[in-house]
């Protein structure tokens, strides 16, 4: 079921009553994506930040590229992406100008002299740190009786080790990757997904995400939302807004309250 009409309030009335399920978008949301910028630091010492940032912004631009371009034929899975996105990262932030190289030649020497880091910071994206609140919440969720689960971009690997790195295992009921469809977020099919696996409409269910651009997809399909802006952000200047706003993911629990 996909939602049409947009919303004009930052806490409009929940016309269909507490949400019946809670999904969490995973990367950004329960996991913070930016903890590798720690060992990014240690690898590439004064780029660690910088090199983090980028490395997620041009993780999304991908998935954006091969969902919308040639109706997905240059589609890969999340974790392709990421890797990718990364050796990006690294040769703009850290690698010098390789239009000095020889044709063929920079690819090679890229491989040979930072391999070893990229498997690293990749092997690291396999167990971010969660938010701090997350455990707690996860939990409380559960004591209520309320069905969880992932709504994720990731490969089911990914989210699997991720999931159980955090020790979220016995906490949720669905961890569904958008692998299977061949498309990402913001497609509606993804977010189709979530109706699939919990059995609800998208309206019974609570999308909850701390990426502004996943928030509003969500509520343009028709879940009740939750954006977690943790960074005091502004959301996205596009007329519809989320159902609410917090500031951490304790701001779940308000909605059952």
């Amino acid at each position: 079921m996909q939602g049409t009409s947009p919303n004009t309030a930052s806490d409009r009335t929940l016309s269909n009553g507490p949400p019946l399920a809670v999904l969490f978008d995973a990367y950004g949301t329960l996991f913070d994506v930016y903890s590798v910028a720690q060992l990014a630091e240690e690898l590439f010492p004064g780029r660690g930040q910088a090199l983090s940032v980028l490395w997620r912004d041009k993780q999304i631009e991908y998935t954006r590229l091969v969902t919308t371009c040639n109706h997905g034929a240059h589609y890969q899975p999340f974790s392709v992406l990421t890797r990718a996105a990364l050796v990006y990262a690294i040769k703009k932030i850290v690698v010098s100008d390789p239009s000095k190289s020889a044709a063929g030649q920079f690819d090679q020497n890229f491989e040979e002299n930072h391999g070893p880091q990229v498997q690293r910071l990749l092997d690291q994206y396999q167990q971010l740190n969660a938010f701090p609140e997350n455990l707690c919440v996860l939990q409380e969720l559960k004591t209520r009786g309320i069905p969880t689960g992932i709504l994720s971009n990731g490969d089911q690997a990914m989210l699997d080790a991720g999931v159980q790195s955090a020790g979220f295992s016995d906490l949720l009921a669905h961890v569904i990757s958008v692998d299977p469809i061949r498309k990402f977020k913001t497609h509606p099919d993804a977010y189709g997904l979530g109706e699939q696996a919990t059995g609800l409409a998208a309206p019974d269910i609570l999308f909850v995400s701390s990426n502004a651009w996943d928030a509003l997809a969500a509520t343009w399909f028709g879940y009740q939302t939750l954006w977690v802006n943790r960074y005091r952000l502004p959301f996205e200047e596009l007329g519809t807004l989320p159902t609410r706003t917090g500031h951490d993911l304790r701001a779940v629990l308000d909605f059952f309250s």
